[in-house]
C-alpha cells in the first residue's frame, strides 16, 4: 500500500470559496507537511481578529512549522499580518493560483510579502475548482470578484471585480469529482449569480446549470452557494423549483428587512422583493429550505428597522441563518456612518440568532415522520437531506452513498431517523 501523501496544514477561515481554495493550496503544495497555511477572512474585524489568533495558536502548537497568511485579510491589509513574528510570510488572493511561485515562496526565509493588486485580475483559473467535504460533496468554485460595491464590505477589495470559469472547465472538474464518487457538487464564488457577463456570449448561471445537468448526467445533487436574489432570472427560478436534481435549499443574500437598511447598505433589492420571491419559491417547490446572510446593527438602524429585519426572519421562514454583527471595516462608506453602540449590536445579533433557532426548531418538527434522502458523511452516521437539515442515523453507512432515512425525532436542531432499507 503507498503511503499517503504528506500536504501542508490549511487553515480555512469564513466562506466556502475559500474552502475550496484552501484545498487547491494543499493540492498545490503536495509533499511539503512544514507548513502550515492560514487562509484568511476579512468581511468583519472579528473575522481578522480570528485570523490573528489562528497565526499564534498554529506557531504554539507547531513551532518547527512555518506559518504563512493568505487570503482576503491578507489580501487587503498584509502589514498588518507580515507585523507578527509568528509569520514567515504573506501572499495574496492571486498568488494562490501560482504553483510555481509558492512552492518558490515556501523555501525563502526574508519573510516576503508577496500580494498583487487584485483589481487588474482578469481571469479565475480554473484549476481551483475542487474542494471536499469528507467523501461526499465537493465545492466548486464557478466564478470570484464582485462588481459591486455594498457599503460594508471590503471583499470586493480583496477578491477583485467579478471573472467566472469558462462553463467548460466547470463540466470538465464535475465530471471527475463524479467519476471519483462525489454525489453533490455546490457551485460557490463570491457572487455566484453574476456568473457568466465576462464570458464570450455572456452566459448566465441558469445556463450554467442546465449544462451541468445536461452534460454530467450521473451528478446526484446539485447545489447553489449564497445567491442575490435580484439576480435570480425565470430561467434559474424554473430550476430551482421544477428541478429535481437542484437541491430545495436556497440561501439568500438578504443582510437586512428594512428598505432604508437596504438602501444605505447599496443593496438592489427590497424588503418587498425579498419576500415576494421566496413565497414563489415556496408555491412553486414547497419543500425548499430558505437561508439568509443577514447584518445586525448596521449604522443607524433604529428600534423599528431593526423590527423589520426581525419580521423578515418569519415572513421568509428563514430556517438556515447567518447572522453577522455589524462591525465596521476602514475604508468602507458604512464605517464613516453613526455606528451603535456594541451591547446593541451584540444584543440584536442574538436576537436574530433566536428568531432563526426558533424557525429552524418549527420546520424540524414539521419534518418528523417524512422520508428524507440523506448524502452520508461524518464517517457514516449521519449527513445532509436535500433541504440541508442534518440527519443523526441510527446506523452507520457508507459514507458517500444517499441513503433514505425516516425521520424520527427532532433534538438540538439536529434529526434522529432510521435508515429505510
Amino acid at each position: 500500500m503507498n503511503a499517503p501523501v504528506k500536504k501542508p496544514e490549511v487553515i480555512s477561515m469564513g466562506c466556502r470559496l475559500n474552502l475550496a481554495e484552501s484545498n487547491a493550496l494543499a493540492e498545490q503544495l503536495a509533499g511539503r507537511d512544514d507548513i502550515v497555511i492560514i487562509n484568511s477572512c476579512a468581511v468583519t474585524n472579528e473575522s481578522v481578529r480570528q485570523t490573528r489568533q489562528a497565526i499564534r495558536q498554529a506557531h504554539r502548537r507547531r513551532p518547527d512549522a512555518s506559518v504563512w497568511v493568505t487570503g482576503c485579510a491578507a489580501q487587503v491589509e498584509p502589514e498588518t499580518f507580515r507585523a507578527m513574528p509568528e509569520v514567515a510570510g504573506v501572499f495574496g488572493n492571486h498568488e494562490k493560483q501560482d504553483a510555481t511561485l509558492l512552492r518558490d515562496l515556501m523555501d525563502r526565509s526574508d519573510r516576503p510579502v508577496i500580494v498583487s493588486d487584485i483589481m487588474t485580475i482578469a481571469q479565475t483559473a480554473p484549476h481551483l475548482v475542487t474542494a471536499y467535504s469528507g467523501k461526499t460533496r465537493a465545492f466548486v468554485e464557478v466564478q470570484n470578484g464582485c462588481d459591486h460595491r455594498c457599503t460594508f464590505c471590503i471583499i470586493p477589495y480583496g477578491r477583485g471585480n467579478s471573472r467566472s470559469v469558462p462553463a467548460g472547465s466547470v463540466i470538465e472538474h464535475i465530471q471527475k469529482l463524479v467519476d471519483t464518487g462525489f454525489k453533490e457538487v455546490v457551485l460557490t464564488g463570491v457572487d455566484v449569480t453574476s456568473y457568466g457577463h465576462d464570458l464570450p456570449g455572456s452566459p448566465n448561471l441558469g445556463s450554467l446549470v442546465e449544462r451541468i445537468l445536461k452534460l454530467v448526467p450521473d451528478l446526484a445533487r446539485l447545489r447553489l452557494s449564497s445567491i442575490d436574489g435580484v439576480e435570480i432570472d425565470d430561467r434559474l427560478f424554473d430550476l430551482l423549483t421544477g428541478e429535481a436534481r437542484v437541491m430545495p435549499h436556497v440561501h439568500l443574500s438578504l443582510q437586512a428587512g428594512d428598505n432604508m437598511i437596504l438602501k444605505r447598505m447599496k443593496r438592489r433589492h427590497s424588503r418587498e422583493l425579498a419576500i415576494d420571491l421566496v413565497a414563489r419559491l415556496k408555491a412553486k417547490r414547497p419543500e425548499i429550505a430558505i437561508g439568509a446572510d443577514i447584518i445586525a446593527g448596521f449604522p443607524t438602524e433604529d428600534n423599528a428597522m431593526f423590527a423589520n429585519s426581525m419580521d423578515l426572519v418569519a415572513q421568509c421562514g428563514i430556517v438556515h441563518g447567518h447572522i453577522f454583527p455589524y462591525s465596521p471595516k476602514k475604508g468602507t462608506p458604512a464605517a464613516r456612518m453613526p455606528q451603535l453602540p456594541h451591547p446593541v449590536i451584540k444584543a440584536r445579533a442574538k436576537a436574530l440568532r433566536e428568531a432563526v433557532a426558533a424557525e429552524k426548531s418549527r420546520w424540524l418538527e414539521g419534518l418528523i415522520g417524512t422520508i428524507q434522502n440523506v448524502a452520508v458523511e461524518n464517517g457514516g452516521r449521519g449527513g445532509h437531506a436535500e433541504n440541508f437539515a442534518y440527519l443523526q442515523l441510527d446506523k452507520v453507512m457508507s459514507e458517500g452513498s444517499i441513503v433514505a432515512a425516516r425521520v424520527l425525532r427532532s433534538a438540538d436542531g439536529i434529526l434522529q431517523a432510521e435508515v429505510v432499507e
